[in-house]
């Protein structure tokens, strides 16, 4: 197992190395060290000395890549790639293009985006699995044609809807909960059950839908008919059998959604103005923040690795036949 653990992680290093310089170069290829310092001056005619102090300002400066005026290692070292990118190893991302702390941001930001990716999570887990096994339990009726017809309806309707209209009614027209906005301790309630709630409604169909298809392919499997020929109840054998056996594709499901709950929502959050890190993304990318950008998909890249590694180990606990070695 300890092997095993090793052995991703180091496999984990590459994977990152790829992430990094294709997200350098996919930004780069859009906009040139100039054009960043002409969004950030925020003025349309800016001369060439302040584009140049600015990026002398923000290490935008140098080379690339590849300093050909320094000597020995600062030929790789001075060079914007290493200054920018490189440091994130060592989770030291720096400053932001407009001067913030990044890494501060994180901290302060990423218990909003908690507060609304955790619950919506667990709880829209708990009920798509529900719904599942109570649709599975009616099989070939109509609870079940109906159920598909209504989960492939929610899966059509786009998430901006639920969003709009859970604002309309809930906080317009009812009046229940603030319409956006954040604030922490025992106000902090108000301001995500809505949002929690959208999370929750705009992901039953699919999720549903998922788990149907997982429990009704286990359904039709020998060791449930035995269990059937024992004698034990529907209830039982949905419950302590097949729901069991369907943990691992579960479970390899819920990997997608691990960096999620770090990086937050960006539509949820931006809509109902949560101060998260979905929200601080959508920011970074409306204003060209590289600093911001690949700060987050270095942090998406190493939480979705987590998840994998957490998942595989998972599998020996789900099921003692499968064996990591």
């Amino acid at each position: 197992m300890i092997n095993y653990i090793i052995r991703r992680i180091a496999y984990a290093i590459p994977i990152l190395i790829g992430v990094n310089i294709i997200t350098f170069a996919l930004f780069f290829v859009v906009n040139t060290p100039d054009d960043i310092a002409r969004m950030q001056l925020g003025a349309k005619r800016v001369t060439p000395e302040a584009i140049a102090k600015w990026k002398q300002d923000h290490g935008y400066d140098k080379p690339l890549l590849f300093n050909a005026s320094a000597e020995g290692p600062g030929k790789l070292s001075d060079t914007i790639f290493y200054r920018k990118s490189v440091k994130m190893f060592a989770f030291d991302f720096g400053p932001a293009d407009d001067g913030r702390d990044i890494a501060y941001e994180i901290k302060t930001r990423i218990g909003p985006s908690l507060a609304i990716a955790v619950p919506v999570f667990l709880i829209g887990l708990l009920v798509e699995i529900t719904f599942a096994l109570l649709i599975a339990f009616f099989r070939a009726t109509y609870i079940d044609f109906w159920s598909v017809v209504l989960c492939v309806a929610m899966m059509s309707i786009s998430g901006l809807f639920y969003i709009i209209s859970g604002q309309y009614v809930v906080s317009k027209l009812w009046n229940l909960v603030p319409i956006s906005g954040f604030d922490f301790g025992l106000d902090t309630f108000k301001f995500v059950i809505l949002p929690v709630m959208v999370g929750v409604i705009a992901g039953i169909g699919s999720g549903t839908r998922w788990y149907r298809t997982i429990f009704l392919e286990e359904i039709n499997k020998d060791y449930v008919r035995t269990a059937r020929a024992k004698g034990l109840s529907e209830i039982r054998v949905l419950f302590k059998h097949v729901l069991k056996n369907a943990m691992i594709p579960i479970l390899t499901g819920v990997v997608v959604v691990i960096p999620l709950l770090f990086l937050g929502s960006l539509i949820t959050e931006s809509f109902f103005g949560i101060p998260g890190l979905g929200s601080y993304t959508i920011d970074a990318i409306s204003s060209q923040d590289f600093a911001v950008v690949r700060a987050m998909v270095f942090i998406g890249s190493v939480f979705y690795i987590i998840g994998l590694i957490l998942t595989d180990i998972s599998y020996t606990v789900v099921d003692p036949r499968v064996r990591l070695e």
